[in-house]
């Protein structure tokens, strides 16, 4: 079974000294954010008391050692937290962090003075450090992101949601880099709209590998129906949503799709894939691939319609943001009167958590033009109510830039008749988030799933993957 589990996220931490100002209280910052990092499941990577005064980085011989620590783990490290116990010396940390090479998000914390400690052996004056480390990096070219509160605690509970958010912005920024997306077979030709850039997104650090539909329906052809790895799809199908309509030989002929799919995927080591979704795979294996692509997307692991590449990709961000499964769906119809509501839908290929009831059916839409018999296999859910978050990425090679849109609301549970996966969401101000949609030449494919993550993303795809992005408010 394929899975794209989200392994442990490691931190380097690096805690700011000034030879003036209490360093014991860098002692105590460490002793509080291993237990902060213990009761988060995250994994430390900072200086030992005998490697600098008390782990601290205060000089120029600081930085060095703290930068070949960071080295040394560069393949594990994600992110970088920097704390401020007092002042701290802002060239040390930023010194730190150039010299050790590494390019990953940083979180700039300082500790809250206490009004009854302003004396000098116990006063911090991590407020105006913070300030002045901040000006450092800046001067360095190094991005940082800021906690919520200008000084906070360690071990506050505003600075334990801060730094979950910052995970989940390593954890974007860490994913993207590297990421492989999977293109099965051509762009269907009615869909100019899914056009997009492979160079461009090279320099984002993300490859596309490529396959024919052909080479995929020559390896099916050649799977047995005996072939053991079947059976393990075949559950999986039925297990995702209720089958009961679909006939034997099409969920047979949906599992030895799977079987293929899968292999290709694991020896490519694909992360998210884009399939073409119609109508060759029907007229050829008379089956749809959607509930192949809604298991998949529950695993993590998205799949796009129609060979939307950019379409995956702002999937797989919104699942690594989020940690849940993403679908991808057209903003499709206004509901009725409500300027703030519409319908997003798809044949039916959402991950089936997140919806109400589902069960797998034939693509009648579709169906009409290929014959209903050949469809078997779209799924039919309503998104039940909740939060949304939802997301796009597109190539724009006019401007020569990555662009996207992120915005949040809620999937609504208004009254709606209709087939297929579909969902009724309430957005604040839609009309000019469907203009700036329109206005600026994106698809009209969108991420979406049960999350409040735009910020995450916002900050991740901005400071950190130099993507321009539009955060709807």
């Amino acid at each position: 079974m394929m899975n794209n589990t989200l392994e442990q996220i490691t931190l380097g931490v690096l805690f700011g000294n000034r030879n003036f100002f209490p360093s014991y209280l860098v002692d105590d910052a460490r002793k509080d954010v291993l237990t902060v990092f213990e009761q988060m499941g995250i994994k430390a990577v900072m200086l030992s008391e005998t490697q600098t005064q008390y782990g601290g980085v205060e000089t120029y011989q600081d930085a060095k050692v703290a930068a070949e620590l960071l080295k040394q783990h560069k393949d594990e490290i994600q992110g970088i937290l920097v704390c401020l116990p007092n002042f701290g010396d802002e060239k040390a940390i930023a010194n730190a962090i150039r010299l050790s090479g590494l390019d990953v998000p940083v979180l700039v914390q300082a500790e809250s003075d206490s009004l009854d400690k302003m004396g000098l052996a116990t006063r911090r004056d991590s407020f105006c450090g913070k300030i002045s480390l901040c000006n450092n990096l800046r001067q360095y070219g190094i991005p940082y992101s800021l906690t919520t509160q200008h000084v906070c605690e360690v071990n506050s509970d505003i600075f334990k949601q801060d730094l979950a958010q910052f995970e989940r912005v390593c954890r974007v920024v860490n994913k993207m880099r590297g990421c492989r997306v999977g293109a099965i077979g051509a762009r269907p030709a009615s869909f100019n709209t899914v056009r997009y850039s492979e160079k461009m997104l090279e320099r984002l650090g993300v490859t596309v590998e490529t396959i024919d539909l052909s080479e995929i329906f020559a390896s099916v052809d050649n799977i047995k129906d005996d072939d053991i790895r079947i059976d393990e799809k075949l559950a999986l199908l039925k297990n995702n949503a209720d089958t009961q309509q679909i006939a034997e030989d099409k969920l047979l002929m949906m599992a030895k799709l799977f079987v293929v799919i899968s292999q290709w995927i694991s020896e490519n080591d694909i992360q998210t894939t884009a399939i073409q979704c119609w109508t060759s795979l029907q007229q050829t294996l008379g089956v749809n691939v959607c509930s192949i692509m809604s298991v998949m997307s529950g695993q993590l692991i998205p799949s796009a319609c129609e060979v939307d590449v950019m379409g995956a990709l702002s999937m797989y961000a919104l699942s690594m943001a989020s940690q849940q499964p993403a679908s991808i769906a057209d903003w499709n119809n206004n509901f009725g009167e409500s300027r703030d509501k519409c319908v997003l839908f798809h044949c039916g290929n959402f991950a089936t958590s997140e919806l109400d009831n589902p069960f797998m059916s034939t693509a009648d839409i579709i169906g009409t033009t290929v014959g209903c018999e050949n469809t078997c296999g779209a799924i039919n859910g309503r998104m039940k109510s909740g939060p949304l978050t939802y997301f796009r990425l597109s190539t724009d090679e006019f401007e020569g830039v990555v662009k996207s849109y992120v915005g949040e609301g809620r999937f609504v549970d208004d009254a709606l008749d209709t087939v297929g996966c579909r969902a009724v969401v309430q957005v604040n101000e839609l009309e000019s988030l469907l203009a700036y949609i329109c206005n600026n030449g994106f698809e009209h494919h969108v991420a979406m799933n049960h999350s409040s993550v735009g910020d995450v993303l916002y900050e991740a795809f901005t400071k950190y993957l130099g993507v321009a992005c539009y955060q709807h408010q």
